[in-house]
Order: C-alpha cells, then sequence, then structure tokens
C-alpha cells in the first residue's frame, strides 16, 4: 500500500521535527554514543525523543543522510538500514539512566503515546456544535450515544445532553454509569459512524471510559436542577445505582458527610479567603461543620471577616466553594480522606 503524500515509505513524515531529527540520530550512534548525548537533556525532552525513537522502525539510508546533513559535526554515517524500535529505547535508556529511570521514562512514554492518539481520534466529535452532534446521533441506540459520550469530557458531554430530550438524557445517563469494558473494534466502528455523519475524519486509538465515577463527573457538569431530574429519575428506577452516582459526586452542602478527622485535613489546605466566601450563603450545618473542625482563634476571624463582607456574586461564593471540593476530591484521590465514613461504619457493623 502506497504512503501518504506527507508521509516517506519508512513511516516518517517528510518534514521531521527537531525530536525525531534527534531519534534518528540516537539510532544510527547505537546505545553507547546515544546514552551519553542524552544525559545532555532534561527528562521531558528525553521522553520526547525517546517516544519518537520507539515509533521508528527501519531507517532508510536517505533518511540517514538527510539527517546526518544537518548534524555536519557527526564524523559517523552509515551505509545500510538500522533500526529503531522499543530494544533500542531500553538499551539506550538503561546506559543513559540506568534500569530503573529507563523503565520508567518508558512507561511514561507509552502512556503519553496513547493519549495522544486518543485525541487524535476524538477532537473532531469533541470539537462539533452540541446541536450538530445531537443531530448526528440522536437516532442511534441509547447503549449508542451513552458509550459515545462517555469519550466527552463533562462540560461536552453536559452540553451535549442540554440538547436531549428528558427522556431520552435520563436514560443515557443511566446507562452511561453502567457502562462495562467495550471491544475497541466495536469502539471504532462507532467513532467512524458519527465521524461520517459529521463530516470528520477518525483516526485509530482510544482507552476504555465510562461507569459510576464518570457518570457523577458529567452530573456534576450538568445545571444543578437538571442534574437533580436526572439522579431523581434514576434512582426511581435503579436505586442503588443512584446511591453510587451521588456518593462520587459531593458538593460543598455534602462537607457535612465528613467526620472530624477528615475535615481537619481539608481545612489545613483551604485559604482563609476560600473559607469566608464560601460560608457566605451556606447552610447553618455546614458552617458549624467547617467552624468546628478549625482552632477557635481561627473560626472568630472567619466570623469576623464574614461579619465585613459585601455582597458577593453567586459566581464568587460558588468559585470559592468548588476550589474547596476540589481540595475534598483530592485528598480523596490520595487516599489521605474518606468521602463516606459513616456509611462504612453502619456496613461494619450490620
Amino acid at each position: 500500500m502506497a504512503a501518504p503524500e506527507n508521509e516517506k515509505a519508512d513511516g516518517m513524515p517528510a518534514e521531521l521535527t527537531r525530536p525525531q531529527k534527534l531519534a534518528v540520530l540516537l539510532c544510527m550512534l547505537g546505545p553507547e554514543s546515544a546514552a551519553q548525548i542524552l544525559k545532555h537533556f532534561d527528562e521531558r525532552e528525553m521522553e520526547l525523543i525517546i517516544g519518537e525513537m520507539g515509533r521508528l522502525e527501519l531507517i532508510s539510508h536517505e533518511l540517514q543522510e538527510k539527517v546526518l546533513k544537518e548534524f555536519a559535526d557527526v564524523a559517523v554515517v552509515a551505509s545500510t538500514s538500522v533500526a529503531g524500535g522499543e530494544e533500542i529505547v531500553r538499551l539506550t535508556l538503561e546506559k543513559a539512566v540506568g534500569q530503573s529511570r529507563a523503565a520508567s521514562i518508558v512507561g511514561r512514554t507509552g502512556r503519553h503515546k496513547d493519549e495522544v492518539d486518543q485525541d487524535d481520534l476524538l477532537r473532531p466529535i469533541i470539537d462539533a456544535d452540541p446541536r450538530e452532534l445531537f443531530n448526528a446521533i440522536k437516532t442511534e441506540h441509547p447503549q449508542t450515544i451513552a458509550l459515545m459520550t462517555s469519550y466527552f469530557p463533562p462540560e461536552k458531554a453536559s452540553a451535549f445532553l442540554n440538547q436531549c430530550p428528558v427522556e431520552l438524557r435520563d436514560n443515557i445517563v443511566e446507562r452511561y454509569a453502567t457502562l462495562q469494558p467495550t471491544p475497541i473494534e466495536v469502539i471504532e466502528k462507532i467513532v467512524a459512524i458519527v465521524s461520517r455523519k459529521l463530516g470528520v475524519k477518525a483516526t485509530r486509538g482510544i482507552s476504555e471510559t465510562g461507569g459510576v465515577k464518570s457518570a457523577a463527573a458529567l452530573l456534576n457538569a450538568l445545571e444543578r436542577t437538571m442534574s437533580k431530574t436526572v439522579l431523581t429519575s434514576i434512582e426511581e428506577r435503579n436505586p442503588d445505582l443512584s446511591k453510587s452516582i451521588r456518593a462520587k459526586m459531593f458538593t460543598f452542602e455534602d462537607m457535612i458527610r465528613l467526620d472530624n478527622n477528615a475535615l481537619q485535613k481539608v481545612m489545613r489546605e483551604v485559604d482563609t479567603k476560600d473559607l469566608t466566601v464560601s460560608l457566605k450563603k451556606a447552610s447553618y450545618q455546614v458552617k458549624a461543620a467547617l467552624l468546628g473542625s478549625i482552632s477557635k482563634r481561627a473560626a472568630e476571624t472567619v466570623k469576623e471577616e464574614m461579619a465585613f463582607l459585601g455582597s458577593l456574586k453567586a459566581k464568587e461564593i460558588e468559585a470559592s466553594q468548588t476550589r474547596i471540593v476540589d481540595i475534598v476530591r483530592r485528598l480523596e484521590g490520595e487516599g489521605e480522606i474518606d468521602l463516606n465514613p459513616q456509611e462504612e461504619t453502619a456496613d461494619a457493623a450490620a
């Protein structure tokens, strides 16, 4: 099969980037010399070059000569094709930075490539206008729509759901939350269909997504009233699923769900100004919980500052509350706190 116009027969594009040129050169020099050169790059540059080395296959004599002309101070000129790929990457890195760091960098390079592939695949669809996207897939089965939207960022998915009729929207979110791993071939076929309807070109390479955590992120991105409506609808059909989604959603008012130990960990990282602003319109229970988790002196200071606060826009208050919730979610993700300690205690007792 003929290579694309912008790509050479050896798999390299007609115009090489700096990391690609360096990758070709280092493959030509071999692990020993390449390792000595790599030591002079920082880790991020090293990852980029190694990533390009890993993508190389056979490097033609023509390409070698082209690269060598740009590195006129290199004395060695190859006369045969040389190999790139994972083995040259491993040997070069191990000689440059040792076996342990080499394994770490190769691992990150592989993940970076997967992320780029996924971004290339979905970008034209994600960038599409939500109304155009809805018109393109509205006749598809709700399961297909749920699978497709599960690859969107929460903000994009919520904008798409805003175009859907209520019944379809609730159906999609419920299916979204219960998605199981799907064969990559099926996903690529769906992407190809949607891409054709939108008039965009799809490429290959995506990873699995969906599930309760993604559904919670999606609902957090929806307008609050709509989010509650969707959850209520799901609860009527599947109470257990609704409960699982709620547990992952966590809003500022849910701060009262945290035990005192968790609250103290959160408060240690919260900016005093954010705390003061966030409590301006908070419920009595939330105020009591948060102020009760800091020292009396600090609590008095916050109360005094609140008394001098003028009128604030709702967006300002929500922004401060969001920053605090972000801290909660980060600590939960790091395993520092538990968002549902009371439920776990009750389950253990049962």
